[in-house]
This record gives C-alpha cells, sequence and structure tokens, in this order.
C-alpha cells in the first residue's frame, strides 16, 4: 500500500479551494450549499434531483418506516443549513464496558433508535446493564461523491498507526469489507468511518435510522434484540425498498445519486487575515489530521477524474481524546475519524455530539494524539489566535 504521500503545505490549499470551489469559472454562478456538482450533464442532474425528492421524501409505516426509527426522512437529520447538511438531532449509542476493558454492544447492537411506530410494542432504550451511553450528530454531505472517489491507497499512504516519524500522530484506515461490493475497502463515511462508499452508507442509515430493510440490509431491526417482539409491531416481513416500476431504481440508488452529485460546500471570503491563520495552522500541527488537500483518483466521469478536493481530513481514525467509547467494525471506542473542515463555519455544536459550543472549545477538548496541536494553540498570542479563528471561520 506505499508510503507517505506527498501533501500539498496547508498555506498553499486556501487559493486552490478558492480557485476550485468558491467561485466557478468565467459565466458560472458561486456555488451555494446543497447545489449539485458543476459541470455534470443533464442526465446526472436529473439523477440528482430525483435522489433529492427521495431524500425529503417523509416515510409512513405503509411505506415501511420503523417499527423502531431515528427519523421519517433523509432531511430530518441532514438539513443544516441546507438539504444534505449537518442536523441538530442527535442518535443515542450504548452499550457495556467489562470490567476487563472489552465492550459488549448487548442484544440488538449499540444503536437505541429514539421512535417507535403504534402501538409502540416496540419502542427501546438502553437496558440497566449499559454503562456507556453516548451521543451521535449527523455528518454533513455536501462532497460525498468527490470523498468516495478518492482512492483507498491515498488514505492507505497517510496512514501511520505505528507513529514511524515520532510526531506522535498515529492516524489508521479502517479497513472493512464493503457490502455493495463485497471487497475490502477503507472506510470514510461516519463518525468511524464504518462505511466506505455512498450506496452502502446510505443503505445502512435506510435501516438504522428509519427502520426500512432493503437489499443491502434485509434484515428488520428488532427492538433490544428482540426478535420475538416484532411480531407484535412488524407482522409484514417483506423487503420494504423495491425497484420503482418506472425507473427501476431502489430507493438506496437514488440516495446514492443525490449524495454522489452533491456539491462541496462553497469556501467562504479568504482575506489576508485568513491566509495567514492559514500558516498557523499548519504551523501549528493541525494539519496532521486535518490534510487540507486530497485528490481523486483518475475516472472516466470528469466532475471526478483527478479533482483537488480541500475537505481538511485525512479520513482516518485517530485518538485525541474526543471518542463516545463506542466501537464501530474494528474501529475502538476511543477512536473517531477526522471530520472534514470544509463548511466548518456554518456549523453549530461541535464534535460528535454536539458538546462543543465554540471552535477554541472544541481545540481545548483534543488531546492525546493531537495534545502537541493543542499545547501549540494555547501557545500562541493573541493575535495569532485570532488570525488561526479568522481561517477556521472562513471554511
Amino acid at each position: 500500500m506505499g508510503g507517505k504521500i506527498m501533501r500539498i503545505p496547508a498555506a498553499c490549499c486556501g487559493l486552490l479551494a478558492l480557485a476550485l470551489f468558491s467561485t466557478q469559472s468565467a459565466g458560472q454562478q458561486p456555488l451555494f450549499f446543497g447545489d449539485p456538482l458543476p459541470g455534470i450533464s443533464a442526465q446526472d442532474f436529473e439523477r440528482f434531483r430525483i435522489g433529492l425528492e427521495d431524500f425529503l421524501e417523509v416515510e409512513d409505516p405503509e411505506e415501511g418506516l420503523g417499527p423502531v426509527f431515528n427519523g421519517r426522512s433523509c432531511a430530518e437529520c441532514h438539513s443544516i443549513p441546507a438539504i444534505g447538511g449537518g442536523g441538530s438531532i442527535t442518535e443515542i449509542r450504548a452499550g457495556r464496558r467489562n470490567p476487563d476493558g472489552s465492550f459488549d454492544p448487548l442484544p440488538g447492537g449499540s444503536l437505541f433508535q429514539l421512535f417507535s411506530i403504534p402501538p409502540h410494542n416496540c419502542q427501546e432504550s438502553p437496558p440497566p446493564e449499559a454503562n456507556v451511553i453516548a451521543t451521535r450528530k449527523a455528518i454533513p454531505l455536501f462532497g460525498a461523491g468527490l470523498v468516495e472517489a478518492i482512492p483507498d491507497e491515498t488514505l492507505s499512504g497517510l496512514a501511520d498507526p505505528d507513529d514511524r516519524d515520532g510526531d506522535g500522530v498515529s492516524g489508521r484506515v479502517h479497513w472493512l469489507l464493503d457490502v455493495g461490493t463485497q471487497t475490502t475497502r477503507a472506510g470514510r463515511f461516519g463518525w468511524k468511518a464504518q462505511q466506505a462508499t455512498l450506496l452502502t452508507f446510505g443503505a445502512e442509515a435506510y435501516l438504522e435510522e428509519m427502520g426500512i430493510t432493503n437489499e443491502l440490509f434485509p434484515l428488520e431491526n428488532a427492538p433490544n434484540g428482540d426478535a420475538e417482539r416484532l411480531r407484535f409491531c412488524d407482522p409484514t416481513r417483506a423487503l420494504e425498498d423495491v425497484p420503482d416500476l418506472s425507473t427501476g431504481l431502489r430507493g438506496i440508488d437514488n440516495f446514492e445519486a443525490f449524495l454522489r452529485f452533491l456539491a462541496p460546500p462553497p469556501r467562504g471570503e479568504i482575506t489576508d487575515t485568513a491566509r495567514q491563520g492559514e500558516q498557523v495552522f499548519a504551523r501549528t500541527g493541525c494539519d496532521a489530521c486535518h490534510v487540507p488537500v486530497l485528490f481523486t483518483g483518475a475516472s472516466a466521469h470528469p466532475v471526478f477524474d483527478r479533482r483537488l478536493v480541500p475537505l481538511y481530513s485525512d479520513l482516518l481514525l485517530h485518538d485525541i481524546g474526543t471518542g463516545d467509547g463506542i466501537p464501530q467494525g474494528d474501529a475502538l471506542g476511543e477512536e473517531i475519524r477526522t471530520p472534514a473542515l470544509w463548511g466548518l463555519r456554518v456549523r453549530r455544536g461541535l464534535l460528535h455530539d454536539g458538546s462543543a459550543a465554540t471552535i477554541t472549545d472544541a481545540i481545548l477538548r483534543h488531546g492525546n494524539e493531537a495534545a502537541f496541536s493543542r499545547e501549540q494553540f494555547l501557545a500562541l498570542s493573541k493575535e495569532e489566535a485570532e488570525v488561526l479563528l479568522a481561517f477556521l471561520q472562513s471554511l
């Protein structure tokens, strides 16, 4: 899988991002949050439009909602500041940490849905033996198609699980079996990088967040793992996401298309102060995890072919002291995927659970692998801290 790949210096990336994403070439309109990728064909735009309609659709029990769920539509959790963004709803994760340090997700898994359909015989909640309870916010999905197009080898090249270079940062790839392709892939979506492709990411969310079974995840969620209770609240066991008779497409196909062609967040104004702040960002070592720019691989589709992706993330798992204690796949409880910083200026409630009220609060919560950067931040002069925050608020 190779060694470290060459990174573009952080100070260069504001200009690169501005050139490609803040404004478009002559004759094109600026991007707004929730826009489709510029340059897609009319056919691609139609797939994006149909996908957006499905993303907005409010489901009901007759269409498969439940028996337990967190939302009635994708947009309930992904709407800030536009459809496809983040949200204020938090899901509940729980389990039991045993005396030997091992984690037991308890029957039914670590996710406990907030709601149930009438007659509410299947409402679930963390059991008394759960001693680890955490919440997670929805992650903005802008630019998800570009993120999917970043090669696995790029992420592998960024990884340094043994900290061979001695910088204290030891990010690692979350390798997993992708359900949709049945191949081993590098995870990149979700707080634990628990999914590698948009099809599988959307299909898992369709089941876990809305309770709608599909070809990739065909088994209904049993409340608290008790399959017998399904007889009282979900008597229909047929697959719920089936191809549309007019298009031949499943809901999960439409979600994939919407997310694939969803544009990245537009960059805010890049002032001289923001440029100075980006230099401070690099000097404090923040770019060790929040890598300013990655690139997509070669693609037959021109909008994904070797494109710059200024997401400010390495998409790797790190232990920076803010983990939620919930393992997922091969990701440990203390590990969190580096959140992308593009679009940061419109987010409220930072970190995985929204518990950090400001950017400064989030920085000060960093530790372990990020301890050096936090100490560097604390050592900044007032003026240096101000330009750094101006840079972050321009993303």
